[in-house]
């Protein structure tokens, strides 16, 4: 192949082209390979048995949770989304009771000034959850809704001691983002820890501006392409809230079609790349927990035009 170098363009946070082209290069075979065998990376090549596994890992938790006679904590995102009907659906052909249950959303939007959005705007993840998943549960078998938590401006500060006066998550549910963020840390965080990644693993909820990655990729997928109506800030837990959950369980199904995935190269920099806090996700390799991707997401790094 014809060499051509280049520079990153400056906007990417993380700027490793040795790195970028180590990890390209990984191929699918390859990919479930990782030296932390308590880190298992998995491949679910079939969309609708990938959302399916994603539902019952969520259910499967609360009725072991229930049957042991104990709470169940968990911290869940807003995408995937599909899961969340299938997971109602469950609850309630299978009539399990989630009382025990206390959830904990990792984010929601803000504007410049840090208000977070109400739960009526048709763009919050308030709004997204109560649409997709609670409210299709029978509310004979719901959580209570003092159990159902938004980091919203009001209780923002208090978020990490809310999750923490319960025993701490069970399990932190996630994606990956196109800039390498996990919940809404983003990227360009990593600059305030430079190297010190303790310090980064112990950062909490906090409000942040979002990185213009970030507003591409949500543009595409829940505003119709139109980046002037995704908001500039959001409100997020911080990695200190997913290092210390008990267990991780992360899905990434960035895969449009025809071949195109806007999520290949960075599943395998944030699984496979050296870990550090310009791409926030690489913690995870660090930390027992799953890694399931879809296939078209693991399929090979290549260029393609489309």
């Amino acid at each position: 192949m014809t060499t051509f170098r280049y520079s990153l363009a400056k906007f990417i946070p993380f700027q490793d082209r040795e790195e970028c082209e180590r990890v390209r290069k990984i191929t699918k075979e390859e990919i479930t390979k990782h030296p932390n065998p308590d880190f298992k990376i998995r491949i679910i090549e079939n969309k609708e048995d990938f959302y399916f596994q994603f539902a019952l890992d969520i259910v499967t938790r609360i009725v072991e949770a229930r049957e042991k006679n104990q709470k169940l904590v968990l911290i869940l995102p807003v995408g995937p989304m599909p899961q969340y009907p299938i997971a109602a659906e469950m609850i309630n052909r299978l009539r399990i009771p989630m009382d025990h249950v206390y959830t904990f959303n990792m984010d929601e939007y803000a504007d410049e000034e840090g208000n977070t959005a109400p739960p009526t705007w048709p763009g919050s993840f308030q709004k997204a959850m109560w649409d997709g998943f609670f409210s299709k549960i029978d509310p004979k078998l719901r959580p209570p809704e003092r159990n159902i938590h938004f980091p919203t401006k009001e209780v923002l500060n208090d978020y990490a001691k809310m999750i923490a006066d319960l025993g701490g998550a069970d399990c932190c549910y996630g994606g990956v983002g196109w800039c390498g963020h996990i919940a809404f840390w983003e990227a360009h965080l990593g600059f305030e820890f430079g190297d010190d990644l303790e310090a980064f693993k112990q950062a909490g909820p906090r409000i942040v501006e979002l990185h213009p990655m970030t507003i591409m990729q949500n543009a595409l997928h829940s505003f119709s392409g139109d980046w002037s109506w995704v908001p500039p800030k959001a409100a997020t837990i911080g990695p200190a809230q997913i290092v210390q959950a008990k267990d991780r369980s992360f899905w990434l199904d960035g895969y449009i079609g025809g071949g195109v995935s806007w999520q290949r190269f960075i599943a395998r920099l944030a699984a496979h790349g050296r870990v550090n806090t310009l791409v926030p996700a690489s913690i995870l390799q660090t930390l027992p927990g799953t890694y399931t991707m879809l296939g078209g997401v693991a399929d090979n790094v290549e260029i393609h035009m489309s």
